[in-house]
């Protein structure tokens, strides 16, 4: 990965973590749901491109992509931050731990979180 790449990704997630808001106490369940599936679809979109630029030649297109989707996801994440995914994590600490530390006890939590919400199909 190019220097830039690491270096975007926890920059984006510290933004994402402290811009963000929290998730509604006892708000609309339907919009609840909205968020939930857009933050999946984007996990899954950044899953894709993370494993099509892990399998390519590295270009700065492809890692371009990457951060992109990242950030996609990142900002996705900004409503449900708060929402505790095991372990004592919440999805806000997990997403940024799987995507900025490739850490996979944490991507699998947010995984599950996502299959917990329905949305499983929309994953890798």
């Amino acid at each position: 990965m190019t220097r830039a790449f690491r270096t975007a990704v926890p920059t984006l997630a510290l933004v994402a973590t402290v811009v963000g808001c929290s998730s509604p106490a006892g708000g609309d369940e339907q919009w609840l749901t909205e968020q939930r599936k857009n933050y999946c679809t984007q996990l899954g979109t950044w899953q894709k491109a993370r494993n099509a630029a892990g399998t390519e030649a590295p270009t700065a297109s492809g890692f371009d992509e990457v951060g992109a989707t990242a950030q996609d996801t990142f900002l996705a994440m900004r409503a449900l931050r708060d929402e505790p995914v095991g372990g004592g994590r919440t999805l806000g600490e997990a997403t940024a731990a799987a995507m900025n530390s490739s850490d996979s006890e944490a991507e699998g939590r947010v995984v599950t979180y996502c299959g917990d919400a329905g949305f499983e199909t929309l994953l890798r």
